[in-house]
């Protein structure tokens, strides 16, 4: 699956926050490369599961309201007289 590009403000946003985190919880320092190299690792290997369970959620909302909507179109329907 090919991941959409980010735009250059974003990626470079991305980055600065991996450095951070790498700094606040390791209390390492990595370069911009070293950051990049890990934001590339998360979209290729990390990205393509959190997409999938993204499109998982919206499938189940979508089948919930296409059940709901199917009820109140049956609600609607007028009964005949017998």
């Amino acid at each position: 699956m090919l991941m959409p590009q980010l735009p250059k403000e974003k990626k470079r946003e991305m980055i600065r926050d991996i450095q951070a985190f790498f700094l606040d919880e390791r209390d390492e320092e990595i370069g911009e490369i070293g950051a990049e190299i890990c934001l590339e690792f998360i979209q290729e290997r990390l990205g393509p599961v959190f997409y999938n369970q993204g499109i998982r959620d919206a499938r189940d909302v979508a089948e919930q309201r296409m059940q709901m909507l199917e009820e109140d179109l049956y609600a609607l329907e007028k009964r005949l007289a017998d």
